[in-house]
């Protein structure tokens, strides 16, 4: 599996090789963006993508960590990482559908963050759905909105605005700003979900960013009966609300949820499945009540921590960190990241085979549903269980 200071995003461990492209629609920013992992047929030297996709995104890091002398550093360290997929890599069709992920991303992050969790189910028969906020809670992000006037030409019509993160103003109270920001990112995820049945019904849809992947190959390839939607902390709260605003989601996966930006009358609209997979140094008991409170309403929603792992062991950051960013932002826990990896897709995967009815053999993990195995124990961390 390889170890911590190998610094390197790990490939998928499916029987599929896996694929990415990035997909704009829309010439405003009620469009969509991000980034969809897929299988696709086997390639010699494909080009891998960039983890950094643009320079603006380390810049929007070193915002968003409030320390702006940091881009170089930032820079150096992350901007020539590749994700090991293949860039816009021939789609696999195959004889059956592919269930759908719609996936959200944490707050400070942006559409590539979470590769590694996303390459391993696209390596296993998703196609996953990564998408890019615009609600401000990116660290930085961008749509491109048509010029008045501009040539016939689509592409050279085209003009970038870059919507920047935006922090919680002085005096503000922080629900107000952002139980607005998690119904938005909801929204998005529906409108990811419609736009997915649109293209597998055949609809023609321009991708504005450039037509390296045609979008027209996922046609009749999407099991649209098979949806879930899943995310990390921002990205787990906007899950769980996704899931109560749209019923072609089967189920919901909130990677260790933050979940202060629910109304507390969600809870009873909640009435599908959620597996929460939290880490052993982020949860507040507050947060953990949330939780049982959508337990104690469906038999079939799990709690689970994975011991020796903080938060950001659920993001790229815990593989592709080095020693130094590690002491100061604490992105590894004791656990080694593979390791934690394999506990979290496993138990996503086990839980998805469930809820989605796969034929597939992913039920071999469902003891950690339970929290039973090396690493994993049910409910909540002990430090916070008494509280």
């Amino acid at each position: 599996m390889g170890g911590a200071q190998s610094l390197r995003l790990p490939h998928g461990n499916g029987p599929h090789q896996v694929g990415c492209t990035d997909v704009m629609v829309g010439p405003n920013r009620k469009g969509l963006f991000f980034r969809l992992f897929y299988p696709c047929l086997p390639q010699e030297e494909a080009e891998q993508p960039l983890w950094i996709p643009r320079r603006e995104y380390c810049d929007g890091l070193a915002d968003y960590i409030n320390l702006k002398w940091c881009t170089p550093l930032l820079n150096v360290t992350f901007g020539s990482y590749r994700v090991p997929v293949s860039w816009n890599g021939p789609f696999k069709a195959c004889g059956s559908r592919y269930p759908l992920i719609i996936f959200s991303h944490g707050l400070g992050a942006f559409r590539t963050v979470y590769s590694a969790v996303c390459a391993e189910m696209a390596s296993r028969g998703f196609l996953v759905m990564a998408l890019e906020h615009r609600d401000h809670s990116a660290c930085a992000t961008y749509f491109c909105k048509a010029e008045a006037g501009g040539s016939n030409s689509l592409e050279a019509a085209l003009q970038e605005e870059w919507i920047p993160f935006r922090r919680v103003q002085e005096g503000q109270k922080e629900f107000h700003f952002r139980n607005p920001q998690v119904h938005q990112r909801a929204n998005e995820c529906v409108r990811g979900l419609r736009l997915v049945q649109e293209i597998s019904r055949g609809k023609a849809v321009i991708n504005v960013l450039h037509k390296g992947f045609d979008l027209s190959a996922l046609k009749e390839s999407v099991d649209l009966t098979k949806v879930a939607v899943m995310g990390h902390s921002f990205g787990g709260a906007t899950a769980i609300l996704a899931l109560s605003k749209e019923d072609h989601f089967s189920c919901a996966v909130a990677l260790d949820a933050w979940m202060f930006p629910l109304k507390n009358d969600l809870y009873h609209k909640v009435t599908k499945p959620v597996l929460f997979i939290n880490t052993e140094k982020f949860q507040t008991a507050e947060s953990v009540a949330k939780m049982k409170r959508l337990s104690s309403r469906n038999r079939q929603t799990k709690i689970i921590t994975i011991l020796g792992s903080v938060h950001l062991s659920q993001t790229d950051f815990t593989f592709l960190a080095g020693n130094l960013l590690n002491r100061l932002f604490q992105t590894r826990g004791t656990l080694d990241p593979y390791a934690g990896l394999d506990i979290t897709n496993r138990a996503a995967l086990a839980f998805l085979q469930k809820h989605l009815r796969l034929e597939e053999d992913f039920d071999q993990w469902n003891n950690l549903l339970e929290g039973i195995g090396d690493s994993v124990i049910p409910e909540a961390p002990l430090c916070i269980s008494s509280l």
